[in-house]
């Protein structure tokens, strides 16, 4: 009898999610991928005590937050489709994507 594999099972490959919010705990962007339709405003929120920002990969990317203290959050609307990759400036190996589709 298989067991059905849990979303969070270690060495699985991060499955995308849906919805409007993403924390920000343990170092990592939760969840690491986010699938959300043209006009969703996305909400950021530190969970850690360490302060982190998130920031578009490479230049001209629209996510630019100042650092978040502790429960500090950082919105932005999406306007365009597209993916969008960003990290925490801070702690560069923190990286995430947004997936906007119509």
């Amino acid at each position: 009898m298989s067991m059905p594999m849990s979303p969070s099972a270690k060495g699985a490959q991060a499955a995308p999610v849906t919805g409007d919010a993403v924390a920000i705990k343990n170092f990592a962007f939760s969840p690491a991928k986010l699938e959300i339709k043209v006009g969703t405003t996305v909400t950021w929120t530190n969970q850690d005590t360490d302060a982190h920002t998130v920031t578009s990969t490479g230049s001209g990317g629209p996510l630019r937050s100042a650092a978040l203290a502790t429960r500090a959050t950082y919105r932005h609307t999406f306007t365009k489709p597209g993916t969008y990759a960003y990290l925490c400036t801070i702690h560069p190996f923190m990286t995430a994507t947004v997936e906007v589709t119509r």
